[in-house]
């Protein structure tokens, strides 16, 4: 008889904002969280014991059999069915499509198989909706190239698309931002546990593809805030050398795990600009030299010009061809990919770059051979200043330390599955965590003789109330600067503008476990 999980484990599985079953080798389900009831609409009862056949369309039973017969013979991670359109089936007959994700699970009577089933129903009507706006975009470029006098009707067209996708956008972005916090959330609790090998192998894959969808997810509010004019520069001098330390430090491993040597270099020299903005272009320049190089070199360096400083990443990669490089900018494309093939990234870091660019009013230009490489080259307003390198006194921000004599923790947050995962996370660290979902909740809690010695709070909570005004009336209401991390995936600017609190530190969904964690050492012991 296989043995179903329990304890942490168990809870884990149950918070997961995922159907999650465990299939035996006949393809009988001997476990499965409450997602699998709230999503395919069987009580508990009706679906463990039964064939997995049962919560997909019948024209897959027989092709479903023979593939669970060869995953069986080579099992490992993998999504299921990769480039096939997946669909499962509810208890009323109605269809909707899925994602499936794959991981064995060796037991002593046999390999168990763990199926992680998400509804992408909303995702794709995100794609149908930005291949709209594409279609549309398009037609309104013809329509201009055509006619002369409807240039201007095109143009106002296309302005308007825009606007609408920005909006888009930027609801969808903050709909996905709540089950992918709680997504990153529980997997830094289950990275915390112990484990058997093959189930912390699972979880890192787990991790490796929140952040893939992390990445993905910034990316489109990226592009979102630059079109809707969110982002305004802060232009002030700062050393280039400082930046490009942050880069190898947040680049050299990702290079080493692929056999390439990352080579860094700058002087003293000092540039003026958004030192965030232009670091923003090298991180996405720097990543995609990477993905794109197989072997050899990626360099990061500076040169200087008779007009300015020149800010260069240079790769030994496959290189672009003289007719692909008027559209490497555009959303989506990728050098060498073919449409409907699988995608290493999402083709939006150098959309983003060019935005960026364009922000600044800088100059970037590129040089490219294929087979031999590629030469990004941004120029960059050179400073008469001179600032000193302290690069040695950039501290490393993921020193592992758990809190001293278990901190108190007030948590705020209107999504139970996001507090759920919050709280779970706390606890395995070793704090002391009550959750609540309003203001009047945490008042209750601070005046019912309870300390506090840090709050957490979502910004944007339920009936129009704000972490803001949880962290104001706790304040007056104790009489201390409490202090507080507030969590937001507001992409206004209504929080950049919020007054600086030295007791307070802002943090954006969705954020990493170890990063939130880092946080709040660092602002307890401040």
């Amino acid at each position: 008889m296989y043995t179903i999980p329990s304890g942490l484990a168990r809870s884990a599985l149950e918070a997961a904002p995922d159907a999650m079953i465990i299939i035996d080798g006949s393809g009988a389900i001997r476990f499965a969280n409450r997602q699998v009831s709230s999503l395919f609409g069987y009580a508990h009862d009706e679906v463990v014991g039964k064939p997995v056949e049962l919560l997909m369309p019948e024209r897959f039973h027989a092709h479903h059999i023979e593939h669970r017969d060869q995953y069986l013979g080579n099992v490992r991670i993998r999504p299921m069915g990769a480039g096939l359109q997946l669909f499962g089936r509810r208890k009323d007959g109605t269809e909707f499509p899925v994602e499936i994700s794959l991981s064995p699970i060796e037991h002593e009577q046999g390999t168990l198989i763990s199926a992680a089933i998400r509804d992408v129903s909303d995702r794709k009507r995100v794609e149908a909706e930005l291949i709209r706006a594409r279609e549309g975009a398009d037609h309104a470029r013809e329509v201009a190239d055509a006619a002369r006098e409807l240039a201007n009707q095109a143009r106002e067209a296309a302005d308007r698309a825009n606007q609408g996708k920005s909006r888009f956008l930027a609801t969808a972005s903050h709909d996905l931002r709540q089950p992918l916090q709680t997504l990153e959330l529980l997997n830094g609790s289950l990275r915390r546990l112990p484990t058997s090998d093959a189930v912390a192998e699972a979880v890192t894959q787990q991790g490796a593809a929140i952040a893939a969808m992390s990445r993905l997810l910034n990316a489109l509010l990226d592009i979102s805030k630059l079109e809707s004019g969110a982002i305004k520069p802060e232009p002030t001098d700062f050393a280039v050398a400082t930046i490009f330390e942050e880069l190898r430090r947040e680049f050299a491993a990702s290079a080493a795990s692929k056999g390439l040597e990352f080579r860094v270099s700058a002087g003293e020299e000092v540039a003026h600009g958004d030192p965030s903005l232009i670091g923003q272009i090298l991180r996405n320049l720097v990543s995609n030299a990477i993905k794109y190089t197989q072997r050899g070199l990626v360099s990061l360096r500076s040169a200087h010009s008779p007009e300015a400083l020149r800010l260069e990443v240079l790769d030994t990669g496959i290189g672009i061809p003289a007719a692909q490089i008027q559209y490497i900018y555009d959303e989506f494309y990728q050098v060498g990919v073919p449409t409907n093939s699988s995608r290493d990234g999402y083709g939006l870091g150098l959309s983003i770059v060019q935005r960026l660019v364009k922000l600044l009013n800088l100059k970037l230009e590129v040089r490219s051979e294929v087979g031999k490489g590629t030469v990004f080259s941004l120029g960059v307003p050179a400073s008469g200043t001179r600032i000193a390198r302290t690069l040695g006194a950039l501290s490393d921000c993921h020193a592992e330390q758990r809190p001293i004599g278990a901190p108190r923790v007030l948590l705020v947050e209107d999504d139970k599955s996001v507090r759920d995962a919050t709280r779970l996370l706390l606890a395995v660290e070793g704090y002391q965590v009550t959750g609540v979902a309003t203001l009047a909740e945490a008042l209750r809690h601070a005046t019912g003789g309870n300390e506090i010695d840090l709050l957490v709070t979502d910004y944007h909570l339920a009936n129009g109330e704000t972490g803001t005004a949880v962290i104001s009336a706790l304040r007056e209401s104790l009489g201390t600067h409490l202090k507080a991390v507030l969590v937001t995936g507001d992409t206004s600017t209504a929080v950049k503008d919020l007054p600086r609190d030295p007791f307070m530190r802002i943090a954006s969904k969705p954020i990493q476990a170890d990063e939130l964690l880092t946080l709040m050492r660092a602002l307890l012991a401040a």
